[in-house]
Formats: structure tokens, C-alpha cells, sequence
């Protein structure tokens, strides 16, 4: 059976590519949640009057791939001591937040964000927050799989977050 999880870690270009990559992921969508216009565009959310959050929404197959196991990757794609943004990326439409769909989801979020803060691995606290999921606008076209379509332009987009990575969590 299939479940959705959906992630906000800034830019969501950048966030499309580590989970696409994953078995068990039936598809990875460039959207907009968490805020309060509906069917916003990306002309409304960059003008950060909408509420929204660039995210991402994560179809899976828990059989093969748990939801935790998509947490704990998430974790390695975001700063999460920066709540204003996300590298080069900054206000609220870019902020790091989990949405969870069900009391579970926000139970392994939690419990995973608190190991995160107690294994040391930041000297600055975790602020990433925990909310519930809202409406899931996917994003236009041109924003999906902008890895694959733009392979230049998203290198040097997730330039400062690849050296983040590659500091925090190894290669």
C-alpha cells in the first residue's frame, strides 16, 4: 500500500534528487503546502505572501522503504538549525518542516528530530518544525524534475548545500 510524506528543506529543486533516487519511491513532486492561498503559483510563493513552503510530496511503498527511513535522509539534505531558510535560499517559503499525515508520522518525526539534537552532531539547536500536512499544490511543470531537465543550473543551485552535506555527513 502506498503512503505520502511530505518535506520542506528550501529550494525544492534540491530535495527532488536524493529521494528520487531511493527504492521504493513511486514519485517525488515539486509543490507548495503550509499555506493559505490555494492553487498558489510560483510567482506568489517567492513574493512570501502566501504562507506556502516549496516542499516536496514523497510517494512510497513502506514495504520497501519506511518512513523513517525517508526522516532520517531528509535530515541529511537541510540544515536544520536555520529556520529562516535553506543555504542561498532565505524566508519563510523556504523554511525546513516536516508535515505529518497521521499521529505515526509525527511520533517518528519528533522522536528523530530530538535523537538528532541529542547525538551532538550540530552545536546550534534543531529548529526544523513538525506541523501537520496541509493541501499539497503541486508545483508547475518546469519545476519537476529540474534535476534532469536543468542539470547545470541545479548544480550550481545546490552547490551550497552539496559542501554543507559533504561537512555535516560525509559523502
Amino acid at each position: 500500500m502506498k503512503q505520502r510524506a511530505i518535506f520542506a528543506g528550501g529550494c525544492f529543486w534540491c530535495m527532488v534528487h536524493p529521494f528520487d533516487e531511493q527504492p521504493g519511491i513511486y514519485s517525488v513532486v515539486s509543490g507548495y503546502t503550509g499555506g493559505y492561498v490555494e492553487n498558489p503559483t510560483y510567482e506568489q510563493v517567492v513574493t512570501k505572501t502566501t504562507g506556502h513552503t516549496e516542499a516536496v510530496e514523497i510517494i512510497f511503498d513502506p514495504e520497501i522503504i519506511s518512513y523513517k527511513d525517508l526522516v532520517e535522509l531528509y535530515w541529511q539534505q537541510t540544515d536544520p538549525t536555520d529556520a529562516f531558510g535553506q543555504f542561498q535560499d532565505r524566508g519563510d517559503n523556504y523554511r525546513p518542516v516536516i508535515y505529518y499525515l497521521n499521529e505515526e508520522q509525527k511520533e517518528i518525526a519528533e522522536k528523530s528530530r530530538q535523537a538528532l539534537e541529542n547525538s551532538g552532531r550540530f552545536n546550534k539547536p534543531i529548529v526544523t518544525q513538525i506541523e501537520p500536512a496541509q493541501t499539497f499544490y503541486p508545483a508547475e511543470m518546469y519545476h519537476q524534475d529540474f534535476y534532469k531537465k536543468n542539470p547545470e543550473n541545479f548544480a550550481r543551485n545546490h552547490a551550497k548545500r552539496a559542501a554543507f552535506i559533504k561537512e555535516n555527513w560525509g559523502e
